[in-house]
C-alpha cells in the first residue's frame, strides 16, 4: 500500500503551545506555525490575566477574552484553552497533549529543567523553538509606555529631577 498523496504524519498527535499572547506579534506567530508543523492538532494555551500577573508581575495589556479570540483566529491553531493554573501538569491532565512547545529561552533554565522533568514522568516531550529576539511583548510594552510619557518642557531632559 502506498502513502503517495496522503498527508505526511507529523511526529506528534496533540501539541500544546502555552503563552500569554499579549500584544500578539511575529514571535507568537512563529511559535504557533512551528508548533503546528510538528503535530496533527495544536492547542494554544492562553494564560489568564491572573496567571500572567502571577508569572510576570503585571497584567496583560490586552484582556483575556480578546487574546483568546486573536489566538483562536490563527490558522495554525485548532483549539485555544484558557490556562488558569501555574502547574503545566495540571493543564496536561485536562488537555492531554503529547508534546509541549516553548521558546528556547527556556532551555537550560531552572523553569525549563523542571518542565522537562515533570513531563518526562508522563511521556510528554518538551520541544523548544527559536525565540524571536528582536520582538517581544515586553519590548512592545516598553515602547508603548515610552510613548505615553508626557513630553518634557523645553530644555529639560526626560527623566531629569529637579
Amino acid at each position: 500500500m502506498s502513502d503517495i498523496g496522503a498527508p505526511a504524519r507529523r511526529p506528534y498527535r496533540v501539541g500544546y503551545a502555552p503563552g500569554a499572547y499579549d500584544l500578539f506579534h511575529i514571535g507568537h506567530l512563529n511559535i504557533l506555525r512551528h508548533a503546528r508543523s510538528q503535530c496533527d492538532y495544536l492547542v494554544a494555551g492562553v494564560v489568564s490575566d491572573e496567571m500572567a500577573e502571577f508569572a510576570k508581575g503585571r497584567r496583560p495589556m490586552i484582556p483575556l477574552v480578546e487574546r483568546l479570540e486573536i489566538v483562536r483566529s490563527v490558522k495554525y491553531v485548532d483549539a485555544a484553552f484558557v490556562e488558569t493554573v501555574p502547574d503545566k501538569v495540571e493543564t496536561w491532565k485536562q488537555v492531554r497533549f503529547d508534546v509541549i512547545f516553548k521558546g528556547d529561552d527556556w532551555r537550560g533554565t531552572p523553569k525549563g529543567d523542571k518542565l522537562e522533568k515533570d513531563f518526562a514522568a508522563h511521556g510528554v516531550d518538551v520541544v523548544y523553538f527559536p525565540y524571536t529576539v528582536h520582538t517581544s511583548s515586553t519590548q512592545l510594552r516598553r515602547a508603548l509606555d515610552a510613548l505615553a510619557e508626557p513630553a518634557a518642557p523645553p530644555g529639560q531632559v526626560t527623566g531629569e529631577r529637579r
